[in-house]
């Protein structure tokens, strides 16, 4: 299976008539494995921070996660694996697996819990198969 199709058949899925807005698979490295055609066209420093946080849990929270200029506040996530963020009535998941970082950002009506369940489940899988 294609980055590409994991992109377009996992997380830009639908979950209870909602999906994400847009989703990427992207490298430690900051290399674009695979991304939904909306996705923030981002600067490396912004995933260099993400990957800061996962080695320094609590980095990011007293400036916030940018990605793609947009400024989201971190909220709870799981130390050294997910960063959760929110802005308004949207967000941000990020899970990292042994090789990648995958990112959701969402708008309501999709919920943060919802968002969490796609973007943490593939990764989940991701890490299973040794990626």
């Amino acid at each position: 299976m294609s980055w590409q199709s994991y992109v377009d058949d996992h997380l830009m899925c639908e979950i209870d008539g909602n999906h994400l807005t847009s989703a990427a698979i992207i490298g430690h490295d900051g290399a674009v494995w695979a991304q939904s055609a909306n996705f923030p066209q981002f600067k490396a420093e912004e995933i260099a921070a993400i990957m800061d946080d996962f080695e320094e849990p609590g980095k990011l929270a007293p400036t916030g996660l940018h990605l793609g200029g947009t400024k989201y506040m971190v909220i709870q996530g799981e130390p050294g694996a997910v960063i959760r963020g929110k802005k308004g009535p949207g967000g941000i998941t990020v899970k990292k697996t042994n090789q990648a970082l995958l990112i959701g950002i969402y708008d309501e009506p999709m919920t943060p819990g919802q968002c969490n369940m796609v973007v943490e489940r593939i990764g989940d899988y991701l890490i299973e198969q040794g990626l």
